[in-house]
């Protein structure tokens, strides 16, 4: 089909909320989230991204049935030459990527070009992950003196403990954690249950906080929060990643340290000591190994060890 050349100006829609799906576009959408199961904030997401994407697939004139890996390349450098950065243009080949699978499937695609892209996680670059002693300086950072000091040791006792994401913690209510059986039930992505152990440490952390500082925090007997703010009110994702930050800066970690590293120390620290792949996946609430592959990345030496020790040959 025809197309137009490759400087004519692409019509993009507007930042902000997405405009209406084409067609094809809301088909996709409807059988990632009724059929998928997947997270309302995800199927927003892919609906912007493919929202781009429709809109350049008619500035080049290609119809769906003709979409090649032509025009996959030309509109990463459309993306690109718009100044997105690396990780914005990895999401969005990564939401291409569903789509062109579901255009096979549907039989509008006649070549599976799905599978001819490389996966987008093999371009990131890792998370920031800090030692096991910096992690220990990190959990000390709160102050005994300070107002909130069990909920915030509590607090960072877990995450490290448990690998959650913030937005997981921060929907974690009383009745998902049982201190007694040393376990928190955890509904992650596309409302995905798991059950993730808790060490000693953490526990005897949560404990002191249920204790001696929540009841004091609470306001309203009907808000099931686990972690509450001053005001009594539920702990939301922003309070987390700010006091996660707070305390770095006093343990002296820098300004990179985020609950996404205690996420990505839990899983690297749990390999490191010999935990199995896929335990950590399932830990984390990885549907797919090869996330937990990048992740979990192991040193070089360790790898070498692990070579020499257990192939027959070394």
């Amino acid at each position: 089909m025809s197309r137009h050349d490759a400087g004519t100006l692409l019509v993009r829609p507007r930042a902000g909320s997405p405009s209406k799906p084409a067609p094809l576009v809301k088909r996709f959408l409807d059988y990632v989230f009724v059929e998928c199961g997947l997270a309302g904030s995800t199927v927003t997401a892919y609906q912007r991204d493919l929202n781009e994407f429709w809109a350049f697939l008619e500035a080049e004139e290609v119809e769906p049935a003709f979409i090649s890996m032509d025009e996959v390349q030309r509109y990463l450098i459309h993306l690109k030459e718009r100044g997105l950065a690396l990780s914005s243009i990895v999401r969005h080949l990564a939401t291409l990527k569903v789509f062109l699978r579901f255009l096979h499937a549907e039989g509008i695609l006649k070549r599976d070009l799905a599978s001819l892209i490389e996966s987008p996680r093999r371009w990131r670059n890792l998370p920031k992950t800090i030692r096991p002693v910096e992690v220990d300086r990190l959990l000390s950072a709160p102050d005994v003196r300070d107002e909130f000091y069990l909920r915030d040791r509590a607090l960072l006792e877990l995450l490290y403990a448990t690998g959650m994401r913030v937005s997981e913690v921060a929907s974690l209510t009383l009745d998902r954690i049982n201190l007694k059986l040393g376990y928190v039930r955890c509904f992650g992505k596309g409302r995905k249950e798991r059950i993730i152990p808790l060490g000693k440490a953490a526990i005897g952390a949560v404990d002191d906080y249920l204790r001696y500082q929540r009841p004091r925090l609470q306001r309203r007997p009907d808000i099931q929060a686990l972690f509450l703010s001053r005001t009594g009110r539920s702990l939301d994702r922003t309070s987390i990643w700010r006091l996660v930050q707070k305390y770095a800066t006093i343990a002296g970690l820098g300004p990179g340290v985020s609950p996404h590293t205690l996420r990505h120390c839990f899983a690297t620290h749990m390999l490191a000591g010999g935990a199995d792949l896929r335990i950590v996946q399932e830990l984390l609430g990885h549907a797919d190994v090869t996330t937990t592959q990048l992740y979990t990345h192991v040193d070089e030496t360790r790898l070498k060890h692990i070579h020499r020790k257990f192939h027959p040959r070394p």
